[in-house]
């Protein structure tokens, strides 16, 4: 597999930044890949909240009891000498070490002029600890401390669920980080040592017992099997792997032993590359995340501007300080953009989480969010559609005196040093027919219509139909390509002397990702270099809407930008590597097959496998995604909309009032609504 270092490139700069709040920052440690990413700073913050928790509902018990308005509603009287100095006494600890992480964060937001939640939270509770401080020492007025206790209980509650929510949608990502083995078995001059999985270099040998996981991208040695890598591509059905075959670090192993050459150090393998991937992406920003984070800043202004306005009102209009007081503090703490700030991150976590489960590697949110505008999709037939494995249907000699075995020959010593897959069709054919393949000098290729190379002293060409007609060779009399036949002509010193032609058969579950494609409305359109029979043959199988054949690697640009002038959203798939120019044109760029070449660095999705099937799921997946976002938009910002008239007391005189603790409890409830709603996100495979 050849791996390059991923480096977000120009237009997909990532905007690494923090999840909503300060709590949820990441730590990641030098070049290692993230594999704690959501590992240990999380668990351990998780234990913090828990443990405040804890000790403050213990606390808050005698706070309530003591309260002179709890004990007036219940009609007792518990007051004795000192009474008020314990329920200071008990409130200072609720309020320094239960509200200590807001406390912090509204210190943070202050200094880094970013306000959100923590502002909003610290504001609330130190203004309704100070005045009730002041009526312990004197100022006339009832005390607020049993509701400065259940604020702070209800927000330590809130977040330890939150947190364990966003644990829970990074999961995923440490469901990945946990298919890589700790332990290798590495073999050494037929002794088997056990070794640390990190300890592995290039070239070192290891064995692979049958059920185990592979600890390493490396290539077989010796052995087969059948090894199973839907973790890691989404593929179902084990893949059988026989000696050269690339295997993948993570994958399980099916009854085979075998014993593989370590092709990539830990930190390189295909599956540490996922892992930051998905790290990368989950902390890049989209639109739509911007919104949010816009929205949840002017939800703080407006909070805290409403909370003001509140007291003011009624203040002024003849309350007592504490009524006024305890409005403000219920509409800062209801208003609390908490949910709007979560609506989204914990989307972004679980789709991408989720989708390189699936084999669909998002490395620009941008373009995954775009994926539901999507009008056209272009695609590269070869291996996307078609199986791309072109097998030699038939030789044909057509100067006397040359076999099929001297054709296929010839064509192989140029073929050999080509990675086209009619090359692989034709080299196949050499080994099967037992040729020695003779070396060629001076090789070069003719863009987009064949190879040339000097053979024994001899100048051999192998080209496509377009270079006969434009030299205005004459095409033999019996030539007659069928209509799924690719075919290319042996010429030497310019005579024809035969041609061969390959077939590429359709994958089986082309026709099923094209009709789904139609459903949706989106129209598929070929995109071929092939020509025009073979391009008409399979867009008309396929029922596509239609196809753009014999188009050289240079002119596909051109192509997306025609359909792009005629107001189409561009979806193009290939191989990522003669096809980065128009990728990176294509509104979405989405690399296909190259599952082992992660930088597939124009395209701003990869798809592991080539399976057209991935490319609708990746689709329907992105819509699905974004309707997530919008519907936690709607409920967090709707739900503000409602509360917030309430806590300002607008329906007072009705007797409806919220107190600063249900306010509290309400805001955690939002939050909890937009955290199951993002966890119920899943990946559709039609």
């Amino acid at each position: 597999m050849d791996m390059e270092k991923h480096e977000p490139s120009k237009h997909e700069e990532m905007d690494h930044s923090k999840m909503n709040h300060d709590s949820h920052d990441a730590k990641h440690h030098g070049d290692n890949p993230p594999m704690d990413m959501a590992g240990h700073d999380h668990h351990a913050m998780i234990a913090d909240f828990r443990k405040r928790f804890y000790i403050v509902a213990v606390l808050t018990i005698p706070i309530v009891l003591l309260s002179t308005m709890i004990q007036q509603f219940i009609g007792v009287d518990w007051q004795f000498p000192g009474s008020s100095y314990i329920l200071f006494g008990l409130s200072t600890i609720v309020f320094f070490y239960g509200g200590f992480p807001f406390l912090k964060g509204f210190v943070n937001e202050i200094k880094t002029k970013s306000p959100g939640m923590m502002i909003l939270i610290g504001f609330a509770i130190t203004v309704a600890y100070t005045y009730s401080v002041a009526i312990v020492f004197g100022l006339q007025g009832m005390d607020f401390f049993w509701e400065l206790a259940t604020l702070i209980l209800i927000m330590l509650l809130g977040h330890w669920i939150e947190m364990k929510s966003i644990a829970g949608a990074s999961n995923e990502l440490e469901l990945l980080v946990q298919l890589m083995p700790s332990d290798a078995h590495m073999v050494m001059a037929d002794i088997v040592h056990d070794v640390k999985t990190d300890t592995l270099k290039v070239n070192d040998i290891i064995l692979v017992k049958p059920g185990e996981k592979v600890a390493a991208d490396g290539i077989i040695l010796e052995g087969e099997s059948y090894l199973n890598e839907s973790m890691l591509t989404g593929e179902s059905t084990p893949v059988k792997k026989i000696k050269g075959d690339k295997v993948i670090a993570g994958s399980i192993n099916g009854n085979g032993s075998i014993k593989v050459t370590v092709s990539h150090v830990s930190k390189d393998s295909y599956l540490s590359q996922v892992v930051k991937l998905v790290d990368d992406a989950q902390k890049s920003k989209s639109k739509t995340q911007l919104l949010a984070d816009t929205a949840a800043k002017w939800l703080t202004i407006i909070a805290l501007t409403s909370g003001i306005a509140t007291f003011l009102y009624w203040y002024l209009t003849g309350q007592d300080l504490a009524f006024a007081m305890e409005r403000m503090v219920t509409v800062i703490v209801i208003c609390c953009p908490h949910a709007l700030g979560l609506a989204v991150p914990l989307v972004v976590a679980k789709s991408t989480a989720l989708s390189a489960k699936h084999g669909l590697l998002i490395k620009n949110r941008t373009a995954f969010e775009d994926s539901r505008k999507i009008t056209t999709i272009v695609f590269d037939k070869t291996g996307t559609l078609t199986v791309g494995k072109f097998e030699v249907s038939k030789i044909v000699s057509v100067k006397s005196g040359i076999d099929e075995k001297e054709i296929i020959r010839l064509a192989s010593a140029l073929e050999q040093k080509s990675e086209h897959p009619i090359a692989t069709g034709i080299l196949q054919k050499a080994k099967a027919l037992s040729i020695t393949i003779p070396e060629t000098q001076n090789f070069k290729a003719i863009t987009g219509k064949g190879i040339e190379a000097t053979v024994e002293g001899k100048k051999v060409l192998v080209v496509s139909p377009g270079y006969l007609k434009e030299n205005n060779i004459t095409v033999p009399q019996d030539y007659k390509g069928s209509d799924t036949e690719t075919v290319v002509f042996v010429l030497v010193e310019n005579e024809l002397i035969g041609y061969i032609a390959l077939s590429d058969e359709i994958r089986p579950e082309s026709a099923g990702a094209i009709k789904t494609l139609k459903e949706n409305n989106i129209k598929s359109i070929l995109l071929t270099g092939d020509n025009k029979k073979v391009a008409a043959s399979v867009s008309n199988t396929l029922g596509m809407d239609s196809y753009l054949a014999e188009v050289l690697p240079d002119q596909k640009l051109e192509k997306i930008k025609e359909l792009q002038s005629q107001g189409e959203f561009v979806a193009m798939t290939g191989d990522g590597v003669n096809d980065a120019p128009a990728l990176a044109i294509a509104n979405v760029g989405i690399a296909v097959g190259s599952g082992s070449d992660i930088a597939a660095e124009t395209a701003g999705i990869v798809l592991v496998n080539s399976n057209p099937k991935d490319i609708v799921s990746l689709i329907l997946f992105g819509k699905a995604t974004h309707r997530k976002m919008i519907q936690n938009l709607i409920w967090a910002t709707g739900y503000n909309v409602v509360a917030l008239p309430l806590a300002a007391g607008v329906l007072y005189n009705q007797g409806i009032l919220l107190s600063p603790a249900i306010g509290a409890a309400l805001m955690t409830i939002s939050t909890i609504v937009v955290a199951i709603n993002a966890s119920m996100l899943k990946v559709k495979s039609n």
